[in-house]
């Protein structure tokens, strides 16, 4: 009953974690706004979460494009009274040649997306959760923000950005009536994971990833950290000297 008739604002809704959040929460009878660029996805996913139980508005627009993002969070308002939580979601790897070489606009295009596009969806929603007293920020973060990794310069940059970002919100919004929480997954079963030669440690199920996002989101934990035992790992080399951190972080390959 935690969800039911909860008015949600999610970004990056299309697909991989988006698509399982939109499920799973038209199952517990949320109301939802799904913000993604593909409207075909959008529309396929809004029938199923309305089959589902849910009540559903979609707004094909980029994350990037503040305006954009504004006017959707504007039309969900209208039509349903309020927003209680926003999801911050959208985001891309930046796992190609471009990325991995440090071309300019290729590191822009990640940052863009994963902290800028979550700074837009901070600003189209955060001045009425102050107003009306109430409100919930989730960051869908990363461990991969932790650290510096291997082949993941625009990646991590733009995770431990969106981290500092939410933290920095959460202070200045914590006596206001608005919480926010930061939620760092590790790997799991996505698009977004696909196509890599290598293992990666202790990759999870999407179904199986699910029930921790919306604990955390239900708890209005402060920061949520999933694997434990991948998350352990990335906590523990967070005090590793920088010589044995190269070391060790120097020979991962999962992003091959």
């Amino acid at each position: 009953m935690l969800w039911k008739d909860k008015v949600v604002f999610l970004t990056g809704a299309s697909s991989g974690i988006g698509e399982g959040l939109a499920m799973a929460l038209a199952e517990r009878g949320a109301v939802i706004g799904l913000l993604a660029r593909r409207e075909n996805l959008l529309r396929k996913l809004a029938g199923k979460c309305e089959s589902a139980g849910g009540t559903v508005s979609i707004y094909a627009a980029d994350v990037t494009d503040a305006e954009s993002v504004q006017k959707a969070a504007e039309n969900l308002r209208d039509e349903f009274g309020r927003i209680d939580i926003m999801i911050a979601n959208a985001g891309i790897g930046g796992n190609n040649q471009e990325t991995r070489d440090l071309q300019p606009e290729a590191v822009k295009h990640v940052i863009d997306i994963n902290l800028l596009g979550a700074a837009n969806s901070v600003a189209a929603v955060l001045p009425n959760m102050l107003e009306q007293g109430s409100g919930h920020l989730v960051a869908i973060s990363s461990l991969a923000g932790f650290r510096g990794l291997p082949k993941s310069a625009a990646y991590s940059a733009s995770k431990a950005g969106m981290t500092a970002f939410f933290e920095s919100v959460r202070l200045d919004v914590q006596e206001r009536g608005v919480a926010v929480t930061i939620i760092q997954p590790g790997f799991i079963k996505t698009p977004l994971t696909s196509g890599r030669e290598n293992k990666m440690p202790f990759l999870m199920e999407l179904e199986d990833a699910i029930p921790h996002f919306l604990k955390a989101i239900e708890r209005k934990k402060k920061f949520s950290a999933f694997p434990w035992q991948l998350a352990t790992i990335v906590r523990a080399g967070k005090v590793f000297p920088a010589w044995l951190y190269d070391r060790i972080a120097g020979q991962a390959k999962y992003r091959s």
